[in-house]
């Protein structure tokens, strides 16, 4: 069998894979609208319904026990409305965070974490469920129905509700700093 030899690379595909490198480098330095713009979809903002300041809007959604979580029946607590998918890489770094970062630094307080699964059946957020060990509530949005009412496109997707039933803040995705943003906005909006 004849070995092959190593064949230098000419100048231009040095050239071509450092031009590449630099377009990868930009497109993660610019994230989402840098992307959504290459594929024609809104941004992440302009993809966003439900701004801070405006009233969140009214909703119903089953959890995974069964039970059903109005929004209106949350009125007086502070609220963390996360919109989440088991496919999602972000999403599913956000939640290993939260028993411990969220659930549990806010227990006993006038605070809700109403983590809502995207468009997905129930068989697959309880394996999801399974799989990570998690416990604490979560709501089916199966239809998107909820969903829509609050963005377009792109999770996770993080809205705080303060205790007068509008949005403090409306994040799209996860970061170590985002997350950081919304524990302190939780624990000013809990003082009020």
């Amino acid at each position: 069998m004849a070995r092959r030899k190593y064949q230098k690379r000419s100048p231009w595909s040095m050239i071509i894979m450092a031009i590449i490198a630099i377009l990868v480098c930009a497109a993660m330095l610019f994230g989402n609208t840098f992307m959504a713009k290459a594929q024609n979809r809104p941004t992440p903002e302009e993809a966003t319904i439900v701004k801070a300041g405006e009233k969140a809007p009214a909703f119903e959604v089953q959890m995974f026990d069964g039970s059903t979580v109005k929004l209106a029946d949350l009125k007086g607590k502070v609220v963390l409305l996360n919109f989440w998918a088991t496919w999602c890489p972000p999403c599913r770094a956000e939640l290993a965070r939260v028993e411990k970062d969220i659930i549990e630094k806010f227990k006993g307080q006038d605070f809700v974490f109403l983590p809502v699964s995207r468009g997905e059946k129930r068989e697959t957020v309880a394996a999801f469920r399974d799989k990570m060990g998690y416990t604490f509530p979560m709501g089916l949005d199966t239809d998107g129905r909820v969903y829509a009412e609050y963005a377009k496109t792109y999770i996770p997707r993080n809205f705080l509700i303060g205790k007068n039933g509008k949005v403090v803040k409306a994040s799209v995705g996860y970061d170590e700093a985002e997350f950081a943003e919304l524990i302190k906005l939780i624990e000013e909006q809990l003082k009020k």
